[in-house]
């Protein structure tokens, strides 16, 4: 990421604070073997470091920014065991923020910081009840019992409008890691034959992923052979394929941590028997005609009705149902939802798109009475005249996926 597209989003957000606002950003902690280290992405988004245990602050005053970060202080006895932390001019140069702390001075600063403030965005604060306190909610607790008016809240309400329209460097980012999903999607299909397990596919795609400068998955693969596919969230993937199954594949690699989010379908036996194919090719032609309605100003809510309306009229043609309102036994979820630094982006189930958008577009038939699931899924740029389908190279016709 280069520093001034960073200072830039910084200064976006900064622009949207009041005087009696601050924002802190905490990164993602150091993971305890065998986990990797993954950054939280609001914390990336904004300062480009992939550290743990760093924090951001930001606010303004009197029209002045104010932003500063602190890391940890790298202490020789301890870096021969676990390497060189990054230096304080390491780090100005990768965030291009020049007033920088470290860790240790960071309840005394903030403390200050926090003054006169009335009102404090933090992100991660939102967790179920019966989870564990993060660090970001001990941080909030603490402070409480220290400034009790101040008031709380999730960093999503001023990052969504930043982080939902993206940038040239962000969707090329995310071409990269839809591209190379589409390579290992195409060796799976080419590799996948009856009595193999679906972790053996599995491995194969983290094989290919990792080959091609990917670190880590965007998600938990989805590879569902036979009725396994009609779980939507299946992830156990441990059957052994039957000879006449059809396995969906719902997988997606990140690429600096932009996610892929790709689903395709296809006959292990290299061709759809005649139902396979007759319900295949009702998803397809649904999900073709929901990808022509994109553009900006359309609602995900216009993309979802139309989608409930367009398979309502298939389930009838394939005798799955009698009154089209009974369509939620055979599809059950929405067809869209934001991409971007997560799977399942920031971004509300009732926006209204923009240029610089990214979107899935992904309908779907569950049948399992019949041990058939079908999902196509692509990702969808929203352009100023329209749309471009940055997954339009992986195959999905009968006719590709057979040959």
């Amino acid at each position: 990421m280069d520093s001034s597209m960073l200072i830039r989003r910084r200064e976006k957000l900064v622009k949207q604070l009041n005087d009696d606002d601050i924002v802190i950003v905490f990164a993602a902690s150091e993971p305890i073997y065998p986990h990797f280290f993954l950054q939280n992405n609001n914390f990336l988004y904004l300062t480009g470091l992939e550290i743990p245990n760093a924090v951001l602050i930001l606010s303004k005053e009197k029209e002045k920014n104010i932003c500063m970060l602190f890391i940890e202080r790298g202490i020789p006895e301890r870096e021969v065991w676990e390497g060189k932390k990054l230096t304080v001019e390491e780090a100005k140069q990768k965030s291009g923020i020049e007033k920088i702390s470290y860790i240790d001075e960071f309840d005394r600063i903030s403390s200050l910081a926090l003054l006169n403030k009335t009102k404090c965005f933090v992100n991660g604060i939102q967790t179920s009840l019966n989870s564990s306190l993060n660090k970001q909610q001990n941080f909030i607790k603490q402070v409480r019992d220290r400034f009790p008016k101040l008031l709380f809240d999730d960093i999503s309400e001023i990052i969504l409008p930043l982080r939902t329209i993206k940038e040239k460097w962000e969707i090329k980012q995310l071409q990269k890691a839809i591209d190379i999903t589409g390579n290992a999607i195409h060796s799976i299909i080419k590799s996948a034959k009856a009595g193999i397990m679906e972790y053996e596919l599995e491995a194969l795609l983290i094989y290919e992923a990792r080959k091609n400068g990917v670190k880590h998955m965007a998600f938990k693969p989805i590879i569902a052979s036979g009725k396994n596919a009609a779980t939507l969230h299946y992830e156990k993937n441990n059957s052994k394929i039957g000879k006449n199954d059809l396995v969906l594949l719902d997988v997606g690699a990140s690429c600096n941590n932009y996610s892929a989010d790709i689903s395709r379908t296809f006959p292990v036996s290299g061709k759809f028997t005649k139902r396979q194919k007759a319900v295949y090719e009702e998803v397809l032609n649904v999900q073709k005609q929901i990808i022509k309605m994109i553009k900006p100003e359309v609602g995900l809510k216009d993309l979802n009705k139309k989608t409930i309306e367009l398979i309502s009229d298939a389930l009838v043609r394939l005798k799955l149902i009698k009154d089209k309102k009974d369509y939620k036994k055979y599809y059950m979820h929405n067809v869209s939802h934001h991409l971007g630094m997560d799977a399942h982006d920031i971004g509300k189930r009732d926006s209204i798109l923009e240029a610089g958008n990214i979107i899935t577009i992904e309908p779907g038939i569950y049948i399992p009475e019949e041990k058939i699931g079908v999902r196509i899924e692509d990702d969808i740029l929203v352009t100023k005249d329209g749309y471009k389908n940055l997954s339009e190279n992986i195959p999905k016709e009968i006719k590709e996926l057979e040959k």
